[in-house]
């Protein structure tokens, strides 16, 4: 004790010089740290260390949510960590595996995991080849086929054995394909995707979140590191609860009653819409993407509105003359390129089967919608991505 005497001694120049000595270097290590880290770019590797499927049990859907507290949820841009809390990363090998992409409708916005297309699909206990099927939920809550391509695009290292990917018209308008946040934050990935199937969009888009070399250190990615550990703490509340968005207690009925506009993402009748208007080569990049993985194309249900101005549009998204050519363009290309195309826009005409939206269904038909996905399901063997 006598010998560090002077550390306690505030005249003593020693304990100046050892303190100021620390400070420096641990200074030098922080920064070291930070420079380690932007070089390296370690967040994909901490993002697949997850406790779900090990710990408890995998999440039913993508991880997406705006108020934490009540859903015991949230967004983030991660893909790594997205997949790893995914239950698509503790499936067994004795299942026919069905990855389901698409908008928030498949998502499931203010449905119950097991009231979504997916949980239904496993609700009826389908059999593929003497195989159970299992169908698991990659939809995720924005329109952008550009982001349904980046999700499939990685969930195919999963080896599935089907791929039903379901879309609506909005999906397809071109000013859109790169407003999603999760496709702006996973600017390379989305790049990538854009060179190898030569996209119709600009690699070099300003929307693009592309990280300086200070945003990619410690420093700055700490939000990205706070919600991957946040991640894993509402994780116990999921597995307890179950629950995984905010149910409230009352929400804004989707529109019946219409403006007279007929104009769509810039587009007014009777200008045509062409092949060139959508973002068809994007579809065609994930039938390429992937192989000889069979696809089933899902047109989804749309509400068709009996109300004011139902005359001129179907819905709050749809002007009818714009859906219609979209379906012409559509079942044209699926004829052309061989695709299995299964267009249910009509399959559910009630207005009440819709809650908040004029795609988002209530549980009892998002169960009819499921019966006749999985009818199709069964129709569809290895071999036949494209038919039909």
């Amino acid at each position: 004790m006598q010998t560090w005497k002077w550390l306690y001694d505030p005249a003593s120049p020693y304990r100046w010089r050892f303190l100021i000595s620390v400070l420096v270097r641990a200074a030098l290590l922080f920064v070291l740290f930070n420079l380690v880290f932007a070089l390296v770019d370690p967040l994909p590797t901490l993002g697949r260390l997850s406790a779900y499927n090990t710990l408890f049990r995998g999440r039913e859907r993508l991880p997406y949510g705006e108020n934490p507290a009540a859903s015991f949820n949230l967004s983030l841009f991660q893909l790594d960590a997205m997949l790893a809390s995914h239950a698509l990363a503790g499936a067994g090998d004795d299942e026919y595996r069905v990855l389901v992409i698409g908008d928030s409708s498949v998502w499931g916005i203010l449905l119950r995991p097991g009231e979504t297309l997916a949980g239904q699909i496993n609700a009826l206990e389908l059999t593929v080849d003497n195989h159970p099927v299992r169908a698991y939920n990659l939809g995720y809550p924005t329109m952008s086929l550009v982001k349904d391509l980046m999700l499939l695009d990685y969930a195919l290292r999963t080896d599935p054995d089907l791929i039903v990917w379901a879309f609506t018209l909005e999906s397809f308008a071109p000013d859109v394909q790169l407003e999603s946040a999760i496709v702006r934050h996973n600017a390379e990935p989305v790049r990538g995707l854009i060179r190898r199937y030569d996209l119709d969009l600009d690699p070099d888009d300003p929307r693009f979140e592309t990280l300086t070399f200070w945003e990619r250190t410690i420093v700055g990615q700490r939000r990205a590191l706070a919600d991957l550990l946040r991640l894993q703490f509402y994780g116990v509340a999921w597995a307890i609860t179950g629950t995984d968005q905010e149910y409230p207690a009352d929400y804004t009925p989707a529109q019946v009653d219409l403006a007279g506009d007929e104009s769509w993402h810039g587009y007014d009748a009777p200008q045509p819409l062409t092949a060139d208007d959508l973002a068809l080569d994007v579809l065609h990049a994930g039938v390429t993407r992937a192989g000889e993985t069979p696809i089933l194309l899902v047109n989804e249900p749309i509400l068709i509105s009996d109300g004011e101005n139902s005359n001129i549009r179907y819905n709050f998204f749809y002007p009818r003359w714009a859906y219609d050519a979209y379906r012409d363009l559509l079942h044209e290309q699926a004829e052309h390129a061989g695709w299995r195309l299964l267009d249910l826009w009509d399959a559910l005409p009630d207005p009440a089967c819709y809650t908040d939206s004029a795609v988002h269904l209530t549980p009892a038909c998002s169960a009819r919608l499921a019966r006749r996905v999985g009818a199709a399901i069964v129709q569809t063997t290895p071999g036949e991505s494209h038919g039909g």
